[in-house]
């Protein structure tokens, strides 16, 4: 007996539809919480034989991952975007239960877009690097306001730390914003501190990141990220679909001997864009191995796009050296 399930997940609930292969049986249903707990007894309710499941990589998909693995069963991740371009052009309805029915029947055909599943440390390691992302992006926000607030009062900004500003002629209400602008700028830089130390350390100790540091303008922090991003690159087919992942490839709209000005897509990753945009500003600089093809490129296309080209670059390469580190680039750390 072998059981092919189609699960939609919610926050709220989960819905289901299941076929027995053998006997074509068809079964349908909720799971009410959509919680481990309550995909642990629908799991334990099914009959033993292999159970291949498909849903799509949507928050929330690690731990029904982590079940269906813990019993053996088989999870197939699909592409949110691929899956729904799979439905065609017409228009039909769309609920919980034709979503998981959709799953359950690309399942049965084979045509799941599967996504990958990354290993347990390198979803623990995009969470370490996602969250210093935010966190930064946080502190960038209460500098900016800062700025605009001393700007809106007339007064320059500082050239030393944003606290002198502290001394300035403000009314009282912008200097209560500029006294909890500090405080937040503050606890950020506080609660970065540790958790960059935890990323140099891994970074420092794991065969990748090592590696990918050998690019002149790949730092610890920015090693964690392409690794964290592009994962085991042996799932691309070629470096170009590295990029293609990061949302750094050029869309073309031509029709007719008509085209339009190529653009980023942007339909990838933003953290592994920020990485390699952040590496390829590095590697602009003078004394940099890149630094002719930068400026063979800056003088045609301008610095801006000189700089993204050299971000493509970095992806391509960052393939290349996970690609040939194959199973050692995808080694757990020992302290995990």
């Amino acid at each position: 007996m072998a059981i092919q399930m189609g699960l939609d997940i919610h926050r709220d609930q989960m819905t289901y539809e299941l076929i027995d292969t053998d006997t074509g049986e068809l079964r349908r249903g909720r799971v009410i919480p959509g919680t481990r707990a309550g995909l642990r007894r629908l799991l334990g309710e099914l009959p033993p034989g292999p159970v291949d499941v498909a849903l799509e990589a949507t928050t929330g998909w690690r731990f029904v991952v982590e079940e269906l693995q813990a019993t053996g069963m088989s999870a197939h991740l699909a592409e949110p975007a691929e899956t729904r371009a799979l439905r065609g052009p017409k228009r039909r309805a769309k609920t919980d239960r034709a979503d998981a029915r959709h799953l359950r029947e690309l399942l049965g055909q084979g045509r799941i877009p599967e996504a990958w599943i990354p290993p347990a440390f390198i979803q623990d390691l995009r969470g370490r690097v996602r969250l210093r992302q935010a966190l930064v992006e946080e502190r960038t926000a209460w500098q900016q306001r800062i700025h605009a607030l001393l700007f809106h009062h007339g007064h320059p900004r500082p050239a030393g730390p944003l606290s002198d500003a502290v001394g300035l002629d403000l009314p009282p209400a912008a200097a209560e914003t500029l006294q909890v602008a500090l405080g937040m700028i503050e606890e950020l830089t506080a609660r970065l501190r540790p958790l960059d130390a935890e990323l140099r350390r891994f970074a420092r100790a794991h065969p990748a990141c090592r590696a990918l540091m050998g690019q002149y303008g790949v730092a610890e922090i920015i090693s964690c990220a392409l690794l964290a991003e592009l994962g085991d690159t042996r799932r691309f087919s070629s470096a170009r679909h590295a990029v293609r992942f990061a949302g750094l490839d050029i869309t073309v709209h031509a029709s007719d001997g008509r085209r339009s000005p190529g653009r980023l897509s942007r339909q990838g990753s933003p953290l592994l864009r920020w990485a390699a945009y952040e590496a390829a500003q590095s590697a602009a600089r003078a004394g940099s191995p890149d630094r002719p093809y930068y400026e063979s490129l800056a003088g045609r296309l301008g610095k801006a796009r000189a700089k993204l080209a050299l971000a493509r670059k970095i992806v391509r390469r960052s393939h290349h050296i996970l690609r040939e580190l194959g199973e050692d680039a995808m080694a757990t750390p020992a302290a995990a």
